[in-house]
């Protein structure tokens, strides 16, 4: 997939990028491309599939919510996904990459000004490190690929507002997923509004989007220490 032939099909969300922010998809495209073969930011290589699988799986958030003027973190941000694409469509969003790997860091500030990115800031920390400080700070939080979603609803329900919500991306096991994670939304105070599936293009792979609400006000022992969450999620 090019970054002409992701536009046309973004179309179809009535997602219009103008020449400028494909130029900007482009321009990351190669950044990641010239990158990855200095520090590990992911494992697709072929420019249409970074395109494809990279750039359009993240902005199918489109397709399932509406993104506007909102304060974003994206956690575990890696190589800026979806936190840049976001950033590169909806240019009016404020947007936090929340990534712990100072490498990875690194990269990300390097887009941030080659592409010529504003209101977007880059935190090198982890989730439990930072949300005593950041709690209830945004509207929207966001996370891909980082981990099973009763682990992930700890991490990032804590950073959002009451009201706010929680998208994770996911893949084909997501419903074995959501049947794990009934008892972290209980304690965490928060329900999920809709679970929105699709495909990609080329592959027909499955992707699977997951929206959180947060009902209440978290309790304010979560999240614990990632060892414990990890060893007794909830």
């Amino acid at each position: 997939m090019t970054v002409d032939e992701m536009s046309l099909l973004l179309q179809k969300s009535n997602l219009n990028l103008t020449l400028t922010q494909k130029e900007q998809f482009s321009k990351y495209m190669n950044l990641l491309i010239e990158w990855n073969e200095k520090i590990n930011l992911t494992a697709i290589k072929n420019p249409g599939e970074i395109v494809e699988k990279h750039f359009y799986d993240s902005l199918l958030i489109n397709q399932v919510q509406s993104l506007n003027s909102q304060k974003v973190i994206d956690i575990g941000s890696g190589a800026g996904l979806p936190g840049i694409p976001l950033k590169i469509a909806f240019p009016e969003l404020e947007v936090t990459l929340l990534e712990p790997t100072n490498k990875k860091v690194m990269f990300l500030n390097i887009v941030i000004k080659e592409l010529g990115l504003s209101k977007i800031i880059v935190i090198n920390d982890r989730a439990e490190n930072i949300s005593a400080q950041q709690r209830e700070n945004y509207d929207v939080a966001i996370a891909r690929a980082v981990a099973p979603l009763n682990v992930l609803n700890e991490l990032c329900l804590p950073f959002i507002k009451v009201n706010g919500i929680f998208i994770a991306l996911k893949g084909p096991i997501a419903d074995e997923e959501v049947c794990f994670a009934a008892n972290s939304l209980l304690k965490l105070s928060s329900h999920i509004e809709t679970i929105y599936s699709t495909n990609l293009i080329t592959n027909n792979d499955v992707r699977k989007i997951i929206v959180i609400k947060k009902d209440h006000p978290i309790s304010s022992k979560y999240p614990r220490k990632f060892a414990e969450i990890k060893k007794k999620p909830l």
